[in-house]
């Protein structure tokens, strides 16, 4: 935290002093935190932080940091449709995530694909098989994937997906929003497609 308090006051051309009097803090008391010469109480650091015009986090981590990086574990995926569902199953991966531009999903299909309808939507899709074989079904034709195999797509083009073999096949699907279509939502979304 030392060198970010040094490191944000500088990219604002903030002195000390001013930095000291927008927190109600001395300026040798900050020289010190600066320094690493004293730690600050956490009402000390979100005086900082709003001084600073940052989140408090961000004292901690370059905002780079922060946003890079979100983990889901295994366990934490939120389902978002019921498990006994014969249709494809969606469980949701890095929602906590700020604006993004792509959505990650595990996705289960099913096996019956007559009981799926056709989904088209702005922007593409990458399905990498994880675990089962499943048939990719297009109005065009059927693409047969693999463990370890890929599919990457324009999502405008109609497009299903069906498990091969006697259990469902567990795939990552990551949705990219097309930003230029207009047709395209704005901003964070969690849509399934």
């Amino acid at each position: 935290m030392i060198n970010r308090v040094r490191q944000l006051r500088k990219q604002r051309l903030m002195t000390l002093e001013a930095l000291a009097e927008r927190t109600g803090v001395t300026k040798s008391y900050l020289s010190k935190v600066e320094r690493g010469r004293s730690v600050p109480s956490i009402a000390v650091c979100a005086s900082l932080a709003k001084a600073l015009d940052v989140p408090l986090d961000h004292l901690f981590a370059d905002a780079e940091e922060l946003a890079e990086v979100t983990v889901t574990r295994a366990g934490e995926r939120r389902p978002l449709t019921p498990d006994q569902d014969p249709g494809t199953r969606y469980e949701g991966m890095a929602l906590e995530a700020g604006t993004k531009s792509m959505t990650p999903f595990m996705l289960y299909p099913p096996h019956d694909a007559d009981r799926v309808p056709f989904r088209d939507h702005p922007g593409e899709e990458f399905l990498f098989v994880h675990r089962g074989q499943v048939e990719l079904i297009l109005p065009s034709r059927t693409i047969t994937l693999h463990p370890g195999d890929c599919a990457y797509f324009k999502a405008t083009t109609p497009h299903k997906v069906r498990s091969l073999g006697a259990e469902r096949a567990a795939l990552l699907l990551l949705v990219a929003d097309d930003q230029f279509h207009p047709d395209a939502p704005q901003g964070p979304h969690s849509h399934r497609p």
